[in-house]
């Protein structure tokens, strides 16, 4: 198990490394065959011309902005929500959660063109908030972050009660810091996709000041030509910040993963 595991691990990682190694070559070896994996002379002065190129910082900028603030939000909205259908009672509770997880397999293909046609007329076209806005609510991390909240036990929050506390209390004070592995695992998959995500701010995002990473790796595109060393050292120099999260991080998501999938 061990082998086919190690083994599975080294073939997803091989695109990582041809990325790596095709980010320290001249253009013209970037193709080349037989592949070199180390470089004999590493190019390192593609890293230093990506900056000069593209405008990445003011991409970095945006896309941190965005990725901090939806994050943040998801993260709050969905323990919110997650509270109140794991430790609430009210009318409806569990049709309602069920209602609201289906939407889940709804692709966003599908409500792309009425969501776009919502944000022009609230005329939040080419704006940051828009983007966020739209990105704030997310249905897996309700359900992540309620699978584990049903494994707290409710006699901690009766406690909780009996000592004077809110709702909104025991929330801040009993069940986030309890839910530390739930926490970093959606963090992580919340900060993933938003950092990755490329559809979002080409549809919504046209001014140049306002333009994600992800776009910016698209300006290295000329009509006639690409420079795919200089693309592969700015998508590696992009995919340091998520390498960074998760390696933080790592101890939690894995506790999270495997609690939400046994709990409730």
């Amino acid at each position: 198990m061990y082998a086919a595991l190690i083994i599975m691990a080294v073939i997803m990682l091989i695109p990582f490394a041809w990325m790596l190694s095709a980010s320290l070559k001249f253009e013209k070896d970037v193709f080349s065959f037989p592949i070199v994996w180390i470089p004999p002379v590493p190019q390192w002065s593609n890293y230093a011309e990506i900056w000069k190129k593209v405008p990445l910082l003011t991409g970095f900028f945006n896309t941190t902005k965005l990725t901090v603030c939806t994050t943040v939000l998801q993260l709050v909205t969905s323990s919110f929500a997650a509270y109140a259908f794991a430790k609430l009672s009210f009318k409806g509770r569990d049709t309602i959660f069920m209602m609201y997880v289906m939407t889940i397999s709804i692709p966003w293909q599908v409500y792309m063109v009425p969501q776009y046609k919502m944000m022009t007329l609230f005329g939040l076209t080419d704006s940051h908030l828009g983007i966020i806005l739209m990105h704030a609510f997310t249905a897996m991390g309700v359900f992540l972050m309620r699978q584990f909240f049903i494994g707290i036990p409710n006699e901690l929050l009766e406690a909780a009660r009996i000592d004077g506390l809110s709702e909104y209390g025991i929330w801040a004070r009993l069940m986030l810091p309890l839910s530390k592995p739930a926490i970093a695992t959606l963090c992580i998959t919340s900060f993933t996709f938003e950092w990755n995500d490329f559809m979002g701010p080409l549809i919504y995002l046209s001014s140049q000041k306002k333009k994600t990473i992800q776009l910016m790796l698209r300006m290295f595109n000329s009509q006639y030509s690409s420079n795919y060393a200089q693309i592969m050292a700015a998508a590696t120099v992009a995919l340091i910040p998520v390498l960074i999260l998760f390696i933080c991080l790592q101890r939690y998501f894995v506790e999270g993963v495997a609690s939400s999938g046994i709990k409730g």
